[in-house]
C-alpha cells in the first residue's frame, strides 16, 4: 500500500494531469432525480444529479487538496503552455449515483455519508440499510469512482457533487455530514476530510489510511487545517484479519496526533478480512462518529505552537540560503517544507518560491 515519494517534476506534472483530466463516461439506463419530485426513501439506483458546485471546481480542489507549490507550478505550466483549465471536470448529467434515504427523518435533519468506493458501480452493502435507518443518515456514492479513476479530476469532484446535490434536495444536519470510503476509497475520503473540514464533520476510514503531511496527503491552508483539528472526528475500522490495514490505521492515527489531531477512534470488525464491515460493526462506527471528543484547548495551543516554531525556523533557513546566494539549497529546502507543512507554510512559501523562480527566469 505504501507509495514512494515523487521527485518535484513528477509530482507537479502528476498534480497538473490529475486536475486537468477527469474525463467522464456516459451513463447507461439513468433515472432522473429532480428537486421538484417528492423526496424518495429507500435505496435508489442510477440517480442522475444536475448541479455542480464551487466545492467541486478545480479552483477549490487545487486550493484544498494539493500543496501550495504544486498548485503554483501547475498554474505556471498552464500559463507557459497557453492553455486554460476548465472550472468543472465533471458533467453531473453524465454520471449516476446510488442514494439511500432512511424512511424516517430525524428532528434536526438527516445525517449524510458521502461514500468513495473502490469498485466501479454505484452501490451500498445492503446490510448497512438498518444502521443508516437507526442513525437517520443518507448514503450517496458515485459510479465510476473506483481505484482506477482519476483522483483529483474525478473521484474528488464526484464526491463534492454528490454532497451538494443531496443537501440541495433533502434537509441535512450540517453537524452530521461525513465522508467515508473502503480500501482505496478510504484513502481518498481521508484527503477529502482533511481538505474540506468546513463541510465534513468527520470521516469513516474503512481498511485504508495514510499519514498526513506528505505528498500523498498535503496539509490544507491554515484556516482549514485548524478547523480539521478543532471539529473533525476520524473513525478508523479494519477487519481483525486485515493485518496490513490494521497497521496502516495505527500509522495514520500516530501521524494525526503528531499534527495535533486528537479526535480519533479505532474500531476492529471481528471475523473480517479485507471486506466492508457488517451491520454490527457499522453500528459501532456510527456510534463513534456521533460522539465527537473536542480537543483540550491548552494542549492544542501548545501543540500548534511547537509546529509553528519548527516551521518558522525552516522558513528562516530558506531566507538565509537565498541571502547567501545558495539558491539550489534554498529550493531543495523549500520543497521539503512544502511537502511537510503544505498550506501551513503559505503564503510565505509561495512568496519565496516566486522569488526563486523569478531569479531563475532572469538568469535565462
Amino acid at each position: 500500500m505504501a507509495r514512494s515519494r515523487l521527485p518535484r517534476i513528477d509530482r507537479v506534472t502528476q498534480a497538473l494531469k490529475l486536475v486537468a483530466c477527469g474525463l467522464s463516461a456516459a451513463a447507461i439506463f439513468t433515472q432522473a432525480a429532480t428537486a421538484q419530485s417528492a423526496p424518495a426513501t429507500g435505496l435508489q439506483s442510477d440517480v442522475v444529479f444536475t448541479e455542480t458546485s464551487p466545492l467541486s471546481g478545480n479552483t477549490e480542489i487545487m486550493r484544498r487538496l494539493i500543496s501550495p507549490l504544486a498548485a503554483a507550478a501547475a498554474h505556471r505550466d498552464l500559463a507557459h503552455s497557453g492553455k486554460s483549465l476548465s472550472e468543472q471536470s465533471i458533467d453531473p448529467a453524465k454520471e449516476t449515483f446510488a442514494v439511500y434515504v432512511p424512511s424516517t427523518r430525524p428532528p434536526h435533519g438527516y445525517g449524510l455519508l458521502v461514500f468513495v468506493p473502490p469498485w466501479r458501480d454505484a452501490r451500498m452493502p445492503l446490510e448497512w440499510a438498518a444502521v443508516l435507518d437507526q442513525y437517520g443518515v443518507i448514503f450517496v456514492s458515485a459510479a465510476l469512482s473506483d481505484n482506477d479513476a482519476n483522483v483529483l479530476g474525478r473521484r474528488d469532484p464526484l464526491a463534492m457533487i454528490a454532497y451538494q446535490n443531496i443537501v440541495d434536495r433533502y434537509p441535512v444536519d450540517p453537524e452530521h455530514v461525513y465522508v467515508g470510503g473502503f480500501s482505496g476509497g478510504s484513502r481518498v475520503a481521508m484527503r477529502l476530510a482533511l481538505g474540506y473540514p468546513d463541510i465534513f464533520r468527520g470521516a469513516l476510514l474503512d481498511a485504508g489510511a495514510d499519514p498526513i503531511g506528505n505528498t500523498k496527503a498535503p496539509l490544507p491552508p491554515r484556516d482549514l487545517f485548524q478547523q480539521f483539528q478543532n471539529t473533525s472526528r476520524i473513525v478508523f475500522i479494519s477487519g481483525d484479519d486485515d493485518t496490513l490495514n490494521l497497521q496502516t490505521d495505527k500509522g495514520s492515527m500516530h501521524s494525526m496526533r503528531n499534527w495535533c489531531v486528537t479526535d480519533t477512534d479505532d474500531e476492529v470488525a471481528p471475523h473480517t478480512s479485507h471486506d466492508p464491515p457488517d451491520a454490527v460493526a457499522m453500528s459501532r462506527v456510527f456510534a463513534a462518529l456521533f460522539a465527537p471528543v473536542p480537543p483540550d484547548p491548552a494542549e492544542l495551543a501548545a501543540c500548534r505552537a511547537g509546529i509553528d516554531a519548527e516551521l518558522t525556523a525552516q522558513l528562516q533557513r530558506v531566507e538565509s540560503s537565498i541571502a547567501d546566494g545558495k539558491r539550489d539549497d534554498a529550493r531543495k529546502l523549500l520543497l521539503e517544507i512544502d511537502t511537510r507543512f503544505g498550506g501551513l507554510a503559505a503564503p510565505k512559501s509561495v512568496e519565496l518560491d516566486a522569488e526563486l523562480n523569478s531569479d531563475a527566469s532572469a538568469a535565462h
